[in-house]
């Protein structure tokens, strides 16, 4: 892997930062042991691969992985309105989007969030791997009559690719992938329960069709899952539409901000777990949604000016690295990542403080004796 020490060095530089993260910002903070040029060579030439990464992380995911860790899967978008299109920055359709979903300009990030038990209150979140979605082929629009670029590998396909190095290359230990409805094709459920043999604990859209016996399905009875009489929190067993295997559904109900009932269907091939146990494990996602805010809030994934592919993805190389050490920070300090860098704001706000003090000392000293004492304020 390429110059280790920079890496270190500008990771840590990102959790420091709380503007734009610069070649010329890092040199400066570190008065010139560094020059721009050796940063700006080090960011822009050749690429960190996940290779590189897992030599990163796979220390750290032995010292915690367990049986009963989690796989959580999910995309973010990085927006970049203002840059200039390349086979990472481009268009992406954005579904989280509120009010309305639609097309974003940035850099897509397909994350596999590793989450691990410490005990019984706490447990670390490891970014295990991740994938930049590249729009590397020219395809026709229909629609808009437009010629466009999309990605070789769908987001369903990068992530099957990558959970069978994690489990079958990386041999990381765990129990459970956790996804959203996005991710619940039956290629995913397939891959999970018959090539990984592991448990899935994932949300299906309400119009998803299934059947309640074996018998039923059959015959080709199947009803959209929000008709059957399924009642809150209990588990009841289902025949997927185009699954072999049964799963095990729940419904979730809840009051959204503005008051209204929402309605979650969750599905499991774990047969164990009662209504309950599949709906706390599901919670568990939640965590990636923080990890995607944490990524741009705190570690500057966002705040990057740089302007070209390689460089681009380098730097999120970088804000994973540098989000893993916030991690470790939280478990030894019993914080979280927002507190952590509020307490390095308020340090550096202090120091700022003392220095000006200094500074106006001395500027008073060489003022003539009659304007030493002259008060702005007060």
């Amino acid at each position: 892997m390429k110059n280790p020490q920079i890496l270190d060095l500008y990771s840590d530089y990102l959790i420091a930062s709380f503007s734009f993260t610069t070649a010329t910002g890092l040199s400066e903070l570190l008065d010139g042991a560094l020059s721009h040029d050796q940063i700006s060579r080090f960011l822009g030439q050749s690429l960190f691969t996940q290779q590189d990464y897992w030599k990163c992380i796979k220390p750290l995911v032995r010292k915690v992985e367990h049986p009963e860790g989690v796989i959580k899967i999910d995309d973010t978008i990085l927006e970049k309105p203002y840059s200039t299109e390349n086979e990472i920055v481009c268009w992406h359709w954005d579904h989280s989007r509120k009010p309305r979903a639609g097309m974003v300009k940035g850099i897509n990030i397909l994350n596999f969030l590793y989450q691990s038990p410490l005990g019984t209150t706490d447990s670390i979140s490891i970014p295990a791997a991740f994938e930049i979605v590249k729009k590397t082929g020219p395809w026709f629009d229909k629609k808009s009559g437009k010629v466009k670029m999309r990605s070789p590998k769908t987001k369903n396909e990068m992530a099957r690719e990558r959970l069978r190095i994690l489990h079958h290359i990386n041999k990381v230990k765990f129990r459970y992938v956790l996804w959203d409805s996005w991710f619940s094709s039956d290629d995913n459920f397939e891959f999970v329960h018959y090539e990984l043999k592991k448990y899935f604990v994932a949300a299906i859209k309400d119009n998803r069709l299934a059947a309640l016996s074996m018998e039923d399905k059959l015959a080709g009875k199947f009803h959209r899952v929000k008709e059957l009489e399924a009642q809150k929190g209990e588990a009841i067993t289902v025949w997927l539409k185009g699954l072999d295997f049964p799963v095990l559904l729940t419904k979730q109900v809840f009051t959204n901000k503005d008051g209204s009932i929402g309605e979650l269907y969750l599905v499991t091939n774990d047969l164990e777990l009662t209504g309950q146990a599949t709906s706390t494990t599901y919670e568990e996602r939640w965590g990636v949604e923080v990890f995607h805010k944490s990524l741009k809030q705190e570690v500057g994934l966002e705040k990057s000016p740089t302007k070209y592919e390689a460089t681009q993805s380098n730097h999120v190389f970088a804000a994973m690295i540098a989000w893993t050490k916030m991690e470790l920070l939280r478990i030894k300090e019993q914080s979280n990542h927002a507190a952590l860098k509020t307490t390095l704001y308020v340090k550096a706000l202090k120091a700022d403080y003392e220095e000006l003090q200094v500074l106006k000392e001395l500027s008073s000293k060489a003022l003539p004796v009659a304007a030493q004492n002259t008060l702005l304020v007060g």
